[in-house]
């Protein structure tokens, strides 16, 4: 009996969409955490949140190419599999679904979402084809699985905005923002953290208070608008930085109308090569 409890607790692991049909077929609550590998706790929160609203979590692994702007970018993005199999399995997840890019994308016919121009602010401006990408490759994964729940991090706040708009239109499925996760500095977790070494992840931690410093002075007068282009030529020249965007938007529409609407600060820059995202 207690042989066969363990098997039954054993996480699936899957590879063919032929048994992810049959593994899932019959699950109603299904929660749903799409990854891109190179797992942290930023990651183990979204499972667990997963965990405590769904009856069954499916954890996605799957570098998406079609989500890079950047090849270079594509081949450097750290992957550690082994790593990542043993905290799920730590974690009790389901079922791990681990898809071929042929197995994806194999429908030729899938409409791919372009994005209009008032969207195409922050990292879209930037990143050319970067969310049309994400959006493709979400509306794929939801076709196949079917999940009642995405969970998505609100480190990237924009790809949350745009696939929850996207997906909730399309599907029955609904999408959740869950916290950012920080450390002890206050630097948002996050994959490419790894490529840093520890000095350059201190620089990001003091970055980080700065921008939580700047939040606040923001709120208490939203009318300053040289005070984000007083610190922004501060952090490049004292750290170091390339600073693509730092600007603050609503959250209902990411629109620059911050009068009497919860907003957030936006960040994006590369420091020693690597590019950062956050948001306070």
């Amino acid at each position: 009996m207690f042989y066969l409890l363990i098997l039954i607790l054993q996480m699936k692991l899957i590879r063919q969409i032929t048994d992810l049909n049959k593994a899932i077929s019959n699950q109603k609550e299904l929660g749903f955490v799409p990854t891109m590998g190179s797992l942290h706790k930023g990651h183990a929160s979204l499972i667990n949140f997963s965990k405590q609203k769904c009856k069954k979590t499916l954890v996605s692994i799957f570098v998406n190419p079609t989500q890079f702007n950047n090849v270079n970018d594509f081949k450097t993005y750290p992957q550690n599999l082994d790593k990542d199999i043993k905290l799920l399995k730590r974690l009790k997840v389901d079922f791990l679904y681990l898809p071929t890019v042929s197995q994806i994308y194999n429908n030729k016919e899938h409409k791919i979402n372009r994005l209009n121009k008032s969207q195409k602010v922050l990292c879209a401006k930037f990143r050319k084809g970067h969310f049309e990408g994400v959006l493709d490759v979400m509306g794929r994964f939801t076709d196949i699985i079917k999940p009642k729940n995405i969970f998505m991090g609100e480190k990237d706040y924009q790809q949350f905005f745009l696939v929850r708009n996207f997906i909730q239109r399309k599907y029955k499925t609904k999408v959740i923002a869950c916290k950012t996760i920080r450390d002890v500095n206050q630097v948002a977790l996050s994959s490419r953290n790894s490529l840093l070494d520890l000095e350059n992840l201190n620089k990001v931690g003091k970055i980080s208070l700065v921008l939580i410093k700047l939040k606040n002075l923001i709120k208490k007068n939203i009318q300053d608008k040289k005070l984000i282009k007083k610190i922004k030529v501060d952090l490049v020249k004292k750290f170091n930085i390339k600073i693509e965007y730092l600007e603050c938007r609503n959250l209902l529409n990411l629109r620059t109308n911050l009068e009497n609407k919860p907003f957030k600060l936006f960040v994006a820059y590369y420091i020693k090569g690597v590019r950062l995202i956050d948001n306070f």
